[in-house]
């Protein structure tokens, strides 16, 4: 499966990221925690330039916990500031408000020794479709400030949002990048749900996953859909047998393979399979 997905948008949302970076103090870099280099924008580094970054690993609450582990030690040996967040119940919100203003710390107080008037820290929140930008700020915010959305797509154009009195967020729309140069990378974005469903072979996303799933989390799969044996098993022949057990059977007896298909990556997504973390520090070199 060869997957690509740029909207045209997405040209406008990077110039949107260039021309307001002189507004901003600090850039937030949102990634997803079951893809950390997957789900991080080449693109990023280049336009926010030297800005100081914080890098945050969103939906921690659908990751392995014992990667996640593994991951968190490996930003740290490389000196990254990176802050797991699961932005639905709030972990790791105050950690992060934190951080925006130790980051800032020294500059606001060089302008209190120069008699400048004091202003709120400015952060830019950037990262890929889906990947729950407007979610976490309405998190910090305590409020519903940004539009939220369950697919890719839902913030089109730039908005303020001011925190306190101390912090204020520019919500930005979710970019790719316009060519994946591997395959795995447009796939685990694809099953996350950071790329749109209607634009994708739904069946054959869902064989790729079982096949992932089937080298390092079989156990989950074989659980959750009943299954006697995987060993040997195309990721579609598990696919079929899942949809023979789930009951999704069309008519003259043929297994339903969108249904059982929109059945398996939605529970992937809701971590109704388990736990699950597609990348880990040791299968790749760098971010």
């Amino acid at each position: 499966m060869n997957i690509q997905w740029f909207p045209g948008h997405m040209n406008k949302t990077r110039r949107l990221l260039s021309e307001n970076l002189k507004m901003v103090d600090v850039v937030v870099e949102i990634l997803d925690a079951r893809i950390p280099v997957s789900s991080k924008n080449p693109e990023i580094d280049n336009i926010t330039k030297n800005k100081p970054k914080i890098i945050v690993l969103n939906k921690c609450d659908l990751a392995d916990k014992e990667i996640s582990e593994s991951w968190k030690k490996w930003y740290n040996s490389k000196g990254y500031t990176s802050i797991f967040v699961n932005s639905i119940d709030g972990t790791g919100i105050k950690q992060l408000k934190n951080k925006m203003r130790d980051l800032l710390n020294e500059r606001i107080e060089r302008d209190r020794q120069r008699g400048r008037i004091f202003r709120p820290v400015k952060a830019m929140i950037v990262g890929i479709p889906n990947v729950g930008k407007s979610s976490l700020i309405n998190k910090i915010a305590g409020r519903g400030s940004a539009a939220t959305g369950d697919k890719p797509g839902v913030t089109r154009g730039k908005q303020w949002i001011n925190v306190s009195n101390e912090i204020q967020l520019l919500d930005t729309p979710g970019i790719l990048w316009p060519k994946f140069e591997d395959r795995r990378v447009g796939i685990n974005l694809a099953i996350t749900g950071a790329i749109k469903d209607e634009i994708l072979d739904i069946v054959e996303l869902a064989s790729n996953l079982f096949e992932i799933l089937s080298e390092s989390y079989p156990e989950h799969i074989i659980k959750r859909y009943k299954l006697d044996s995987i060993e040997n098993k195309t990721g579609f022949e598990i696919l079929e047998e899942a949809g023979k057990n789930r009951g999704c059977i069309a008519s003259g007896g043929e297994i339903d393979m969108m249904r059982i298909s929109a059945i398996v990556l939605d529970e992937f997504r809701s971590a109704k399979i388990g736990k699950i973390s597609l990348e880990k520090p040791e299968d790749i070199k760098e971010v």
